[in-house]
């Protein structure tokens, strides 16, 4: 595998083989795109935050996903990575690879690990998605396979 550059992931949008609803040239990196906070949800108490900034309380989980919408395509999977702004205040978050095929918002499973409130505003650059060029085209994309979340917006309970 290799990683896509930042001429290669603008030459994909253009050609529209990648998605990445809305865009914004100044989160791209130069191997990758910062993607960016659309909702939180606090799972102790369920609230949801589309708004503003959520306050993490010490030692709890929560639930974002991205404002942007992603279209995967057919030779490539993203690697997610968490900003290391958040990292350094004690966030943790739980990752996979962003299949071939997919597209939706994503959902990220999320943990304050520290003993103090973390704050996570609406809109603030979150994690950084990596585009990772396959060797071969899969037999069969995401869709085709299970396609459980395929289309999802907002925040997305496991189905």
């Amino acid at each position: 595998m290799c990683i896509l550059s930042d001429q290669d992931i603008r030459e994909r949008l253009e050609q529209k083989t990648l998605g990445i609803e809305p865009y914004q040239e100044k989160h791209l990196t130069p191997n990758g795109y910062d993607l960016t906070v659309k909702e939180v949800v606090l799972r102790a108490s369920q609230e949801k935050i589309h708004a503003g900034e959520a306050v993490v309380p010490p030692m709890s989980s929560f639930l974002i996903s991205t404002k942007e919408y992603v279209r995967m395509p057919p030779d490539a999977a993203g690697q997610l990575w968490i900003r290391s702004s958040y990292a350094r205040r004690g966030v943790l978050a739980a990752f996979g690879k962003v299949e071939a095929g997919f597209e939706g918002e994503l959902t990220i499973g999320c943990f304050n690990s520290s003993h103090e409130p973390v704050k996570v505003p609406v809109g603030d650059r979150f994690c950084q998605i990596a585009f990772e060029k396959m060797h071969r085209v899969p037999e069969k994309l995401y869709k085709d396979r299970s396609g459980n979340y395929q289309g999802q917006r907002g925040v997305t309970l496991a189905r």
